[in-house]
């Protein structure tokens, strides 16, 4: 296992600014997505996927994942939403021609929400349908697709997450702050380890996606055992943010990379 940062926690940041800060800090990895300044071309990566792969060459970290945002907002063009998997698939084509092109590892999407009169058993048929079609497409490609089940969506629970695993295939860019923010122990998330293509980390607690290190209940020299226990060998993203979602506004974020990556590198040590 290797540390990453995601370059959204850094929002003031450009994405060199943020690949400097990483080789800074020891890391010398970055999640790239499409937020705050650091932002790649949505755009470009969907019209000439290869162009925007060559935008990366010259950051001077490894790029372990991409985060694909399909439609607007969490909502938008969402996997449970129906009418959309055509749309979807043709754009995932071009996500994954970019990814490859970059020597990215991984891709995640979100799974969907619950959206106007649908259940959450609903959701789960739509999107079950369209991640299946989804890790089709993907086969075709060296990188690996992944989702993030994550609050507001309808995989708030960890059963049902590992359901959609069973049905689809799908592998998990698994954050535990989303569901200890939920009240889950981490004993009940750690049966989706197995399943993880990339990971984030992030402390958290009940009630709170994101609190500072020393006030949070996520015990992380536990999760790296049983990540490492369960095979897993990619990247661990550190990703503590400041933003609205969730009122993780609160938190000196460098501090909290600092104090994310000192914990792995001293448990790493210890082995």
């Amino acid at each position: 296992m290797t540390l990453s940062l995601t370059a959204w926690s850094l929002p003031s940041c450009t994405l060199q600014e943020a690949a400097d800060i990483s080789k800074a800090l020891g890391i010398g990895a970055l999640d790239v997505g499409l937020f705050y300044r650091s932002a790649l071309d949505k755009a470009l990566i969907l019209t000439d996927p290869k162009a925007a792969a060559a935008q990366l060459g010259g950051l001077g970290v490894d790029i372990p994942n991409y985060y694909h945002l399909f439609g607007e907002g969490l909502d938008g063009q969402n996997l449970a939403l129906a009418g959309t998997l055509d749309q979807n698939l043709k754009d995932l084509r071009q996500v994954l021609t970019f990814a490859d092109a970059a020597g990215i590892k991984t891709v995640f999407i979100l799974p969907g929400v619950v959206n106007p009169g649908q259940s959450r058993a609903q959701a789960f048929a739509v999107s079950c349908e369209s991640l299946t079609a989804m890790v089709d497409l993907a086969a075709g490609f060296d990188a690996t697709l992944c989702i993030e089940p994550h609050v507001h969506s309808f995989t708030e629970n960890p059963t049902i997450v590992g359901d959609l695993v069973a049905a689809t295939g799908i592998k998990l860019a698994l954050d535990y702050s989303h569901f200890a923010c939920l009240g889950y122990r981490q004993d009940e998330i750690d049966p989706l380890a197995p399943h993880a293509a990339h990971v984030h980390l992030r402390q958290a607690k009940m009630g709170a996606l994101q609190t500072k290190f020393a006030h949070g209940t996520l015990n992380f020299p536990a999760m790296f055992a049983t990540l490492r226990d369960a095979g897993y060998t990619g990247a661990l993203s550190i990703e503590p943010v400041h933003q609205d979602y969730m009122n993780t506004l609160f938190e000196d974020v460098l501090t909290e990379i600092i104090a994310l990556r000192d914990c792995y590198t001293t448990w790493k040590g210890g082995q």
